[in-house]
Parts: C-alpha cells; structure tokens; sequence
C-alpha cells in the first residue's frame, strides 16, 4: 500500500496455529505532546504486528460499539491535498483513497480499530475471517444476512466474485494483485486465466473460485496462503453488483455503487467530493462502522501548510474539519506544540511506510552511478523539509523497522552523512566516468517538494551530477510514475505493508514479472535470481525462516542492485477541529480513521 503520495504497504509474519492466524514478531503526521525540542514521545508503535489480532465471529457482529459522547447530524468537512485518483476500489492502493473508501465499500474482512489503537481483523461483509481446509489452499467465506447495494438489492456471493474476476481484466492495474495471483499465476499472468475479466460472460472455473449459493464463497489456491484473512482486507475484494449492465468496467470508477454507510453524493473533478448517507446500509451488519454526519464534504488542492493553519486556526467551518492525511508541518508544528489547546485533537504516529527515492533501472544502467546517487543523497535534509523527527526517522533499509527480523542496516552511511557523503558519491562517478551525467529528477509541485527539491538538488550537484528538474501535477504524480516509459532518472515513491507479511513488500515492489503501468515495481529491478528467490521464500512454512529470509533478499537488493535508496521512516502528525470527535489513528493505514467521526 502507498503513502499519501501516496501510502501502501505493512509488515510482519503469519502462521496457522490452532486453526486461526497468529501474528509474530515486528513490522506517516499526528499530534500529542512530545519533548520541548520537538521529538515526538516514544509511545507504543502501533504498526508492529504484536499489535494485531484476529476477531471471532462476535467480534465481527455488529453494531459497532457506539462512541463516546456521539451526536447524529452535521457535516465533516475533509482537508486534503491530492485530488483521488479513483474511487473504484479495485483500482484503490493510495493512503489517502483506502481511507475515504471505508466509507462508502466493505471488503469480506476489514480492521477494528481500539480506543487504545489495537488492531484486530473482523468479518465485514463475511461472518468471520474465513474457514480454511487442504491444508490452507482452501478458504471460504459465509456472507452475512441483510447485506445491500445503495439501490436496495441484495449482496450475494455473485457479486464477490465480481469483484474478484473484474482484477483480471486489462484495465485494473493498480490495485492489489494478491488474490488472482494467489489464485491464477504469478506476476501479470494470472490475467490468461480470464483475459476479458467476466464482461464477455466468462468466469473462473469452481475448482479456483467457487460460489455454491447466494452466501457461499470459496477460494482454492496453487498454494497455502495463512494470510488469506488479511488478503480478503483489500478493497477490491468485495462485493461489485454482476446485475447486467450496473458494472461498466473501467467506467465503474466513475459512480462506483456503495455497500457502505456513506455514497458518493455531488463531485466535482479536482476539487470536491461528497459522500452522503445510504439509507440502505444496516448497521446491524457492520462490526466497525457509524454513520454520525449526514455528509462529508472532501475538498481537494489543499497543500499541507495551509491545511494545518486552517485546523489550528479553525475558523468557521475549519472547526467542523479534518484530514485523512494531510500532516502538520514544519511552519506550523512550533505553533501546534505551543497551543495546550491541540492535545486533545491531534495525533503522532508511527507510519508503516518507507520513502524511497526511485531510480530508473531502465535509464540508469550503470550500478556505479546508481550507487553515487544513493551516496549522494540528503536524506537527514530531505527528512528536514517535513518537520525532522515529529514527521519519520533517517532511513538506511528498504524495509520498515515494523517487520519481523528487521536489521538497522545502513550501507549508504544516512546517519554519519545527514546531507550526502559526497566524497564517496564524486569517487563512483569518477570511476563509472561518468562526472556531470545529467539526471532528469521529477516531484510532485507540492509545498513540501518543491522545498526537497532545492535540496536534493544541490547535493547532487555536489557530487558532480548535472540535474533537470521536472515538477509533475501531485494529482497526477502516482500515475505518471507508475508509467514503465516514465521518462524520469529518480523520484519519490512510498511504501509500507498491506498486512504484518514480508511477502506484501518485497514481491510487489522487486519482482522483474510485475513491471508494467501501475504496478509497484517503480524501479523496473528485472533480476531473475530475485524472482527465483521470491519463489523459493513463498514455499517457506516456517514463518520466522521466510521472515528472515525477506529481510536478507531486501537487503541484497539493496545493496547489489541499489534501484531505490530509502530516505526515511515515516509518522504522521495529524490535527483536527475541536468541533469534532471520534478522531483515531488507523494504524493499517497510517491514516485518521473516519469511521467513528462526529460532530460536536
């Protein structure tokens, strides 16, 4: 999953033990109080996988636990930098859209989140998390009664398996691939399997994806896949009406049906969405969600900076206002932390996210130059423009410190050289020959990037590299740089983990077989050694011996390939208005959880 720039993925280890799920081991701004220089406190990480849990089926009963002091009634209005790419769930795999989608889509499971921030996986449209059999190959799933579209029609197992069978089709390339790779084929071949998704009325045979009746769904995998429960999380395995004629394709995105307890109301494009109740969702079925405001009102192009002075300010409708993932930044944090009033109506958390700065593989060919840049690099600096330690931690690792067996590796020096060893960087290209190569560096016109870019700049001039910059539309950035002929040397991407798995970080980003337009493998690494590693850690059983050996691959990587050079860890610092409540930190997202919002 990527960061709000976008966010996606997360963390750690799964095992069957006793017929159910067991986490192991360990896996972006927020507010709260922190030390007078600014650091943030050291509360509990909430992204590591101890922090996780499977529900029963009562805990995946609704209704939800009503909130505390919850009123009916009012408008949320939500601050938020980036237009959303999609609202299509089967195309959604950004922070900011996974969040806004949980208002208005369920997928067969989905997170509860705690008061105290703990996380425990529950049946949504599902009863529970799933049965498994032969072995883990086998799951199935019971849908619960009373489940419906916002047009009153029932949600029936046919539906799942329409939202399952539209990922095979040539347009739904940026959500996640889990399930149709689980269940037809790795990397981009699953598609063979149904190449025109179930729009020419063609399906998956039941000896791969079952539906015996209206409340049955079962998944029969290559291979055994314990994780199956957290899988079923996405958006985009959930429930799409197979009703003729109501699921265009592509098109779909454009008013996308709701089975949550909001619908898309009025939208207008780059700037506004609404999302209004559904009078046809019943809370008795939803373990997790309310339905408090009558509407929230999204409004786009809102830079970070502004956000945040708006939400301390908060000066008429501001005090009704928040966002999903819009942080507190360096101008406004010293007031924020000056302000005793913002304690109760902020938020600091670790993020399971990773930045990286992506480089080119296709452009960039000569490791050396690969290299200087990653010694090159600002990243103390970088991490600077966005506020120091309230928004992450200097990074020298491809993976989050939240995953199982985690090393602190720093091969590039990102602790001892905060603003680039340049020495080192200058020595590389003078031996690849390669002094003044020009490097074509593309960001996002944000605020906050345009101030990276002075940076990062000046550092690679620094150690002898010549740049052009390319500032690209921050509504278009995460599509431009998913384009394999993207026409860029090096820029910003994010990642962090779908779930506490080492195999949703290191197969989606550097599998050779996934590189084509909107999938993650931004850095087009095509190394056939990794993809044959890749294969050989997914036929491990042993949790902590396939933990171990993603870390090992990952810094491999790293270190012999270098197609990205980790910049920091993230946290996000969030604050809303004091005319709201609800307000928690969703640690699978890394975003404010929207589900529980009221007004005052």
């Amino acid at each position: 999953m990527t960061s709000s720039f976008r966010h996606r993925a997360r963390l750690t280890a799964v095992a069957l033990a006793a017929g159910a799920l067991v986490l192991s081991a360990c896996s972006s701004g927020g507010g709260g109080s922190g030390g007078t220089d600014g650091t943030p406190d050291s509360g509990p990480d909430k992204t590591r996988a101890e922090n996780y849990s499977l529900g029963t089926k009562a805990d995946s009963t609704g209704p939800a636990a009503p909130v505390a002091g919850a009123k009916e009634g009012g408008t949320v209005n939500v601050l938020q930098r980036d237009a959303f790419t999609y609202l299509d769930p089967a195309q959604i795999y950004y922070a900011d859209q996974l969040t806004a989608q949980t208002l208005y889509n369920r997928s067969l499971t989905t997170y509860k989140v705690g008061t105290d921030g703990k996380v425990k996986l529950v049946g949504d449209l599902a009863t529970d998390t799933g049965t498994s059999s032969d072995g883990g190959r086998t799951w199935t799933y019971t849908l619960k009664d009373g489940l419906k579209f916002e047009d009153g029609s029932a949600i029936t197992s046919a539906d799942v398996r329409q939202s399952v069978e539209r990922l095979y089709a040539a347009w739904a390339t940026d959500g996640p691939q889990f399930i149709p790779q689980w269940l037809s084929g790795t990397g981009q071949s699953f598609r063979k399997a149904l190449p025109d998704g179930p729009y020419k009325g063609d399906h998956l045979p039941a000896d791969v994806l079952d539906t015996p009746d209206d409340k049955t769904v079962v998944f029969h995998f290559k291979e055994p896949h314990a994780d199956t429960p957290y899988a079923v999380a996405m958006p985009n395995i959930g429930a799409v009406p197979s009703e003729p004629g109501k699921d265009p394709g592509a098109t779909y995105d454009r008013r996308p049906l709701s089975s949550g307890p909001y619908k898309i109301g009025t939208q207008k494009a780059g700037k506004q969405l609404t999302l209004v109740r559904n009078d046809q969702w019943d809370p008795a079925t939803d373990a997790v969600r309310h339905q408090y405001p009558e509407r929230f009102d999204i409004r786009f192009g809102v830079q970070e900076p502004d956000s945040s002075r708006r939400l301390l300010a908060q000066r008429g409708s501001d005090r009704e206002a928040m966002s999903f993932t819009n942080a507190v930044t360096v101008e406004t944090g010293p007031s924020v932390l000056k302000d005793s009033s913002t304690e109760d109506r902020t938020f600091n958390e670790v993020q399971p996210y990773v930045d990286y700065m992506a480089i080119n593989m296709s452009r960039i060919k000569d490791r050396k130059v690969r290299q200087a840049l990653a010694y090159a690099l600002p990243n103390g600096q970088i991490l600077g423009q966005f506020g120091g330690p309230r928004a992450g931690q200097v990074a020298g690792n491809l993976l989050a410190p939240s995953l199982a067996g985690w090393k602190d590796i720093d091969p590039y020096r990102k602790k001892k050289f905060p603003a680039g060893d340049v020495a080192t960087a200058r020595k590389l290209l003078k031996e690849a020959g390669k002094e003044g190569q020009k490097i074509v560096y593309a960001y996002p016109n944000t605020t906050e990037y345009q101030k990276v870019s002075v940076v990062v700049t000046q550092a690679l001039e620094r150690a002898g590299f010549s740049v052009e910059k390319k500032e690209v539309d921050s509504n278009n950035y995460s599509t431009e740089i998913s384009k394999v002929d993207n026409r860029f040397d090096i820029y910003r991407a994010s990642w962090g983990a779908d779930w506490p798995v080492g195999s949703t970080v290191v197969p989606p980003l550097f599998d050779g077989r996934n590189v084509s337009d909107g999938n993650q493998n931004y850095w087009h690494l095509r190394n056939s050694e990794v993809d044959a590693e890749i294969d050989r850690i997914n036929r491990i059983t042993d949790v902590k011996k396939a933990s171990a050996a993603w870390v090992a691959l990952a810094e491999r990587i790293l270190v012999e390939d270098v197609p990205a050079v980790p910049i920091f860890y993230n946290r996000q610092w969030n604050i809303w208005g004091s005319g709201i409540g609800g307000v928690k930190y969703h640690p699978v997202y890394g975003t404010a959880d929207p589900t529980g919002v009221y007004v005052r």
